[in-house]
């Protein structure tokens, strides 16, 4: 990674997370509206579902299809969660999928950080966010995302990834300052609907990678150490069924169980029944059984 790439980066771990302790100072006394938290709330919901419907179980994974447009429209709600240009992001997915827990995968906890608790605590820490500042990006597009990089519209996109992070923080400001037709307004927008909602949503994305490769439960033969945590399954979308995921990569519902909630699975059957979502990948019980473990 380059010098700037990681002050970038850096700066997109830094800044949310100082503007986050602001805005609890502000909210402590009471300077923040129910308009600020609305905006944070529907903008995480958008570019949280462009993560994990759009990056993830539509682009890296072709879990299911939908016309270009959409595809589009995803990439770019995507790109707005500030997590990297799309096709960088998937390209480095799809290497921790080839790499899994083993030597090559960008930000696994278990590999080459030591023994013992200061060696768990690094692995997490790098899983975390750690591995930001020296493998993020570092996948080679060409190899593990050629689909995307020979699609114009994503390359155009991928290249604009700045401008798009802009877009993220100047829609809650303009709306803070329509809403309340102030200066305050706008500022309170930017910092709740825009920084601390970016910090929300890193850091739930950020803890599939972590948590959800170290700590919860298994139920499938995998040869990694992927594992599905409950808690985490509302905020993360269903993403935290992480180990489902790892057994059956390419289905488009995470909750396998009927009591596994998947909001992104959920999104992605209602996008089916009004026919903007087609050929969706699902995993019949008969196959899960199949690979389920052995009990111990």
């Amino acid at each position: 990674m380059t010098r700037t790439e990681k002050i970038a980066n850096l700066s997109a771990v830094v800044v949310p997370f100082a503007a986050t302790v602001a805005a609890v100072v502000l909210l402590w006394n009471d300077l923040v509206g129910l308009s600020d938290l609305a905006m944070m709330g529907a903008l995480y919901v958008l570019t949280g579902l462009g993560v994990t419907v759009g990056f993830h179980r539509l682009l890296t994974h072709r879990s299911f299809r939908t016309s270009k447009p959409l595809e589009y429209a995803f990439a770019v709600l995507g790109s707005m969660a500030v997590q990297g240009p799309v096709i960088g992001w998937v390209a480095d997915h799809r290497k921790h999928h080839a790499h899994t827990d083993v030597e090559g995968d960008p930000h696994s906890p278990h590999v080459g950080h030591g023994h013992g608790v200061r060696g768990v605590l690094r692995g997490l820490w790098h899983a975390h966010a750690g591995w930001l500042m020296v493998e993020q990006g570092r996948a080679d597009w060409r190899r593990y995302a050629r689909d995307l990089y020979e699609d114009r519209g994503m390359r155009f996109l991928s290249r604009h990834f700045v401008a798009l992070v802009v877009v993220s923080l100047a829609v809650p400001a303009l709306a803070g300052y329509a809403l309340s037709g102030s200066v305050a307004g706008a500022a309170t927008g930017l910092l709740w609907g825009g920084l601390v909602r970016i910090f929300l949503v890193h850091h739930v994305t950020w803890s599939v990678n972590s948590i959800c490769h170290f700590l919860g439960r298994r139920r499938f033969e995998t040869d990694d150490e992927s594992r599905n945590v409950f808690w985490l399954a509302l905020p993360s979308f269903g993403e935290s069924w992480h180990h489902n995921h790892h057994a059956f990569p390419r289905s488009a519902v995470h909750g396998l169980r009927r009591w596994e909630l998947d909001p992104s699975g959920a999104v992605i059957a209602a996008m089916e029944k009004v026919g903007l979502a087609r050929n969706v990948v699902r995993i019949a019980p008969e196959r899960q059984a199949q690979r389920e473990a052995a009990p111990t």
